[in-house]
């Protein structure tokens, strides 16, 4: 029985290591850039979330937003609302960013529930940091932002085309109401 033991906890610990280190991935997905001369103090402020993949934490809500502010440690605060039109309930959920590399490269790592940390990759974003788009650690996650409740159409497309072009279905978007 001891033998037994000896193998099944050392299994489970690494088991439970693999299961945390996944849930940990700061990565990005294989074919994108982060961008790079990065401003994060233009980035900070108020976002409207214009499009989205279904998560599970995002589930039947619309007027989301995101709106970003620095922390006295100089990581960025996250405060992420939005509407449950189902159960009719505004939700609030306050996380933390860090950057993975130097602040000039648009890659982060943000986290809702520590110790656990996902990857938050601004790839795109236009000249007056108006629109962007986000990709997470792989093509599960995917968000159009934008400073203004809706977002031109050229800025939609060059959005689309670049996450296509990563691997994206494009087709799978919500596109979130705000009213």
């Amino acid at each position: 029985m001891k033998t037994l033991q000896k193998i099944v906890i050392p299994v489970s610990l690494g088991v439970l290591g693999l299961i945390i280190l996944n849930s940990c991935s700061v990565g990005i997905p294989k074919g994108a850039t982060a961008v790079q001369n990065f401003n994060a103090d233009r980035y900070l402020g108020k976002w409207y979330e214009i499009a989205r993949f279904d998560y599970k934490f995002e589930k039947n809500m619309d007027n989301v937003t995101a709106t970003y502010s620095k922390n006295p440690n100089g990581s960025i605060k996250v405060d992420n609302k939005g509407y449950d039109y189902v159960k009719k309930e505004w939700k609030e959920s306050i996380g933390e960013a860090r950057f993975v590399n130097k602040e000039t490269e648009a890659r982060l790592k943000v986290s809702f529930f520590k110790p656990i940390w996902a990857g938050y990759n601004v790839v795109d974003i236009d000249e007056n940091y108006q629109y962007a788009l986000i990709m997470g650690n792989n093509l599960k996650y995917l968000w159009i932002l934008s400073r203004t409740k809706e977002i031109p159409e050229s800025i939609r497309q060059r959005f689309l085309e670049k996450a296509k072009k990563v691997g994206y279905n494009t087709d799978e978007l919500i596109w979130v109401r705000h009213n």
